[in-house]
């Protein structure tokens, strides 16, 4: 008898494949049909051949390479400094008293605003791009690892003193796994907004990147290949993304036993219950 969740699964990514072939040509028929300039929407033929041309000339692989990097160096870098922040705020009642109100009013300013002038204090280099990347990385993280270390029971944190564990201990063992869900979730905003912080830098100014390429695309009219840069990036943050969840997964193993969990218990339910009314 056939697995029906993969016969299920199966016929879901089939319907996602028709649907994106569906989409692609009603887009191509629609610009060859109008007569619409290929340099305001070019037909998905012409982003096709320049996504092949960029690939095979090798054009596309030192800029994905450093506009990765940038990303990964960024990410790193704002995630560790917002971790720490938020284990301090979080653990700390002076820390959050004197620095979590400023923290706040800088939270709601508009960091794309700001990186204008990071590229001008740091330069057309790689630094003002992770800087970039580091400064819009660092705020989800913080903020999710407040919460996160906020959330603990505090009848478990009560029940672990009174055996006499100490605070380091309570940290280790009760608060940090009980906010790694919410530290993940952080993590995975922020890698996806490293990635929009690192591009945006790269279009105001920079040596090398996708952002730097896609914008020299767009000054020849090139929109052919601005096009093939956007489906670079898109499947550059889907790639950091499936990562950073491929690690959830294997960090977080108790999710996949709880998911797994009810399966087997109403299994038996029904077992019990056809033997009762036997």
């Amino acid at each position: 008898m056939p697995d029906l969740s993969a016969v299920d699964s199966l016929r879901n990514r089939f319907l996602s494949v028709a649907l994106l072939a569906l989409i692609l040509g009603l887009w191509e028929a629609s610009v060859r049909l109008t007569g619409m300039p290929s340099f305001i929407l070019p037909p998905p033929s012409q982003v096709g051949l320049a996504l092949a041309r960029g690939f095979i000339s090798g054009l596309y692989y030192e800029h994905i390479a450093v506009t990765v990097f940038q990303v990964l160096a960024g990410f790193t870098l704002g995630c560790g400094l917002g971790f720490l922040l938020g284990v301090a705020v979080a653990l700390n009642r002076y820390v959050a008293y004197f620095l979590y109100p400023y923290i706040v009013m800088f939270l709601s300013m508009p960091k794309v605003a700001l990186v204008p002038l990071i590229v001008l204090w740091f330069g057309l280099g790689m630094t003002s791009k992770i800087v970039t990347a580091a400064l819009i990385s660092f705020f989800p993280l913080m903020v999710n690892t407040i919460t996160g270390l906020n959330s603990v029971d505090r009848d478990r944190v009560d029940l672990i003193r009174s055996l006499g564990g100490s605070n380091s201990q309570i940290f280790l063992m009760l608060r940090l796994p009980s906010a790694l869900p919410f530290i993940f979730a952080g993590l995975e905003i922020a890698i996806t907004l490293s990635l929009i912080g690192t591009v945006v830098a790269e279009f105001l100014g920079a040596e090398r990147g996708l952002g730097m390429l896609m914008q020299s695309m767009n000054f020849v009219m090139d929109t052919g290949g601005a096009f093939s840069i956007l489906i670079v990036l898109a499947l550059v943050g889907l790639t950091l993304n499936r990562t950073l969840l491929y690690v959830r997964r294997r960090v977080l193993f108790w999710e996949r036993l709880e998911r797994s969990g009810p399966a087997p218990d109403s299994k038996a339910e029904r077992a019990a219950s056809r033997m009762g009314g036997s």
